[in-house]
Order: C-alpha cells, then sequence, then structure tokens
C-alpha cells in the first residue's frame, strides 16, 4: 500500500479528519494496530501450536491445570474461573482432552456434582513441550522492543485493558477471533 506517510494507519485518521472534519480520530492510531496485532499474533499461535499438534482451547486447559501446581487437578468451576470462559466451554474442552488422553475427570468432593479435572502423564509433557515454544515465539515477535519499552506497553494494556472492561461492562476474556 503506498501511503503518504509510510503508516497506513496514520493517512486512515488524516483522511477522516479531511473528509469529516470534528470526527474524534484518536482511537484510530491504538484500536487499528492493536487489531492488526492481535490478528497476526493469534494468526500465528494458530500455527505454532498445529506444528505441536495441540489447538488453542486445549493448550489454556492443559496450562491453567499445569499452572495450579501439583497434582495438577481442578474442579470444573476453578477451570472455569481461570480460563475465563463458560462453564459449558469448560466441559467441551475437558471432554476434548479427556478422549485425547491429556486430562481425567474425578468426582469431586464435597459438592455432589463437583467435578475435579486432572493432568495426564501424556497432558503434562504435552504442556510442558509446547508452553516453551509458545512463549518463546511470542518472546521473539516482541523482541524489537527493548524490556523497559514491553514493560511500559505491558502496563499501558493492563490499564487501557481495565477501563475498557469496566466501561464494557465486561470482565471476560476470549481468544481473538473465537467466540466466548
Amino acid at each position: 500500500m503506498d501511503s503518504a506517510s509510510g503508516y497506513p494507519v496514520q493517512d486512515i485518521a488524516d483522511a477522516w479528519r479531511r473528509e469529516r472534519p470534528g470526527t474524534p480520530v484518536s482511537s484510530i492510531g491504538i484500536v487499528t494496530p492493536l487489531w492488526r496485532l492481535a490478528k497476526l499474533l493469534g494468526d500465528d499461535r494458530r500455527r505454532v501450536l498445529a506444528r505441536a499438534g495441540v489447538d488453542t482451547a486445549t493448550l489454556d486447559l492443559l496450562s491453567v491445570l499445569r499452572r495450579a501446581g501439583e497434582p495438577y487437578a481442578l474442579s470444573t468451576r476453578e477451570l472455569s474461573r481461570r480460563s475465563l470462559v463458560t462453564a459449558g466451554a469448560i466441559s467441551q474442552r475437558v471432554a476434548r482432552a479427556e478422549r485425547e488422553g491429556l486430562v481425567v475427570r474425578h468426582p469431586g468432593e464435597g459438592r455432589p456434582r463437583s467435578v475435579l479435572v486432572e493432568l495426564t502423564p501424556a497432558g503434562h509433557a504435552l504442556v510442558e513441550a509446547t508452553v516453551d515454544e509458545v512463549l518463546g515465539r511470542e518472546a521473539e515477535l516482541v523482541s524489537g522492543l527493548g524490556p523497559e519499552q514491553q514493560e511500559q506497553l505491558a502496563g499501558l494494556l493492563r490499564v487501557l485493558l481495565q477501563d475498557v472492561q469496566r466501561r464494557l461492562g465486561d470482565t471476560r476474556l476470549s481468544q481473538v477471533g473465537e467466540p466466548d
């Protein structure tokens, strides 16, 4: 794309200023690159995971269990809370991972219908191998920013995310381009 400024996002904002003076365009320089980055990073993550033989939702489930520490088991209610997805989504993820031998379900204690989900040795091995691949790749992709810049950007994004969630009344997080 041939652009006057060399940065298409700026050209979009400039065109709106020219064509619709008074239209608020300050968000374009933030939202448009965030959407583009989300797409690029999401597409890259899916490629990395496809090579590893795991999908985003399954890796999320396995990662939540792994981060829980030994014995790498959580109730479905806690999995839902930590994954920031609905109970129905967790149920589907657990069923798929169980069919693949990555987790097992046990009756939970205390509540009659409580279910405990536990990482199997195969699930543990998969998450151990995959998490380094994914996080290493993502570290490589953001390495154009120095450590201080990364820390500053992470802080600013946290503030922006929390404020937007508050304004929208929505504290859920989901994968980009995937339904909740």
